[in-house]
């Protein structure tokens, strides 16, 4: 069996939203449930994929794994050991095993840093390379095994410079350079056309084999999460509905919610033009401040029965070898 690198145990985050006069003189607090008790486990070299609409908590889910905010409540263990809460030394230790990938390489690039002080940044911060000379070197390798090359032609230039796909091929490059075992990667591919999509995903697909990496891949996109992860998470609303195999969890889904994302992709289909196509569910995700009781999808679940609105699936129910849903209704709906 493979080692398990990452767990999360009831993850939580809670942001408390801005009280009005009232509530403060009653001593009445209202919080935002981003993620509400979220669990899994990622194994060594595995690809994990956490899917689902905007504002489910996905994003949030790995700020909490890269702690790059500290979690209201349970724990994540990284390799075994308990990483929920670190000291300066420890989570500086932390960061060069864990690594992220951000959406958009735009904010997440100094514009006034020429390409090599990118890629160098985390070096100095990490005091690795003895000048600036070895730490240039590192920089053109990490840009080799992204495909920039030859990597002389962009240290020197500034990241306005550089296309889209270049740009997110420099930002995987600087997530690169610490030499990392586990790599959050947020929407890595979104802020680039659909051209560039697949052979940006192919090349950290090559990365991660030739490297050993393990990822976790947030995305909205259930096309790109089949291409590329190994098993996917289906969130919704702070908690995650679904979770199994990628070709198990698309070809059989069994939650409303992830069979409404499925039949929401467009088929191509040769010599007509492609209208777009009904939801089976409507409206919008509820406001995380105010979850609906019983089930969190009912409001917006064409097969909601009033016992829906009061019993929920606290945890996922395993329906088959590894697929688990968060439905207690789920064998009826199949």
């Amino acid at each position: 069996m493979s080692e398990v690198i990452l767990e999360v145990k009831d993850l939580k985050k809670w942001f408390p939203l801005k009280r009005s006069l009232g509530q403060w003189l009653r001593g009445q607090r209202t919080w935002m449930r981003a993620v509400d008790g979220v669990s899994f486990q990622i194994k060594k070299g595995e690809i994990f994929g956490l899917i689902g609409e905007s504002g489910c908590g996905k994003t949030t889910t790995g700020k909490l794994i890269m702690k790059l905010i500290e979690p209201t409540g349970g724990q994540i263990f990284f390799r075994g050991e308990d990483v929920t809460h670190l000291s300066p030394e420890a989570l500086k230790a932390y960061k060069r095993e864990v690594q992220m990938i951000f959406q958009d390489p735009y904010a997440s690039m100094n514009p006034r840093f020429r390409l090599h002080q990118v890629l160098a940044e985390p070096l100095t911060i990490h005091r690795i390379g003895a000048n600036e000379q070895e730490k240039r070197a590192l920089a053109a390798e990490a840009l080799t095994k992204v495909k920039l090359t030859p990597a002389s032609d962009f240290l020197d230039r500034f990241s306005h410079m550089l296309s889209g796909g270049q740009r997110q091929r420099a930002a995987t490059a600087r997530t690169l350079i610490l030499s990392p075992s586990f790599i959050v990667a947020d929407e890595p591919v979104s802020m680039v056309d659909l051209s560039t999509r697949a052979e940006l995903l192919q090349m950290m697909k090559d990365i991660q084999e030739e490297l050993g990496l393990t990822y976790l891949y947030i995305t909205h996109d259930l096309s790109t999460a089949r291409y590329f992860a190994d098993r996917i998470a289906v969130m919704y609303l702070g908690r995650i509905v679904e979770m199994g195999t990628a070709d198990e969890l698309i070809d059989h889904p069994l939650h409303p919610y992830t069979k409404a994302l499925i039949a929401a992709v467009p088929e191509p289909v040769p010599g007509r033009v492609n209208l777009i196509k009904e939801i089976p569910i409507k409206g919008e995700i509820p406001s995380a401040a105010q979850i609906p009781s019983g089930c969190r999808f009912h409001p917006r679940c064409p097969f909601a029965v009033d016992d829906c609105r009061h019993l929920t699936a606290a945890k996922l129910i395993l329906a088959g070898p590894g697929h688990a849903v968060a439905c207690w209704r789920y064998k009826e709906l199949d």
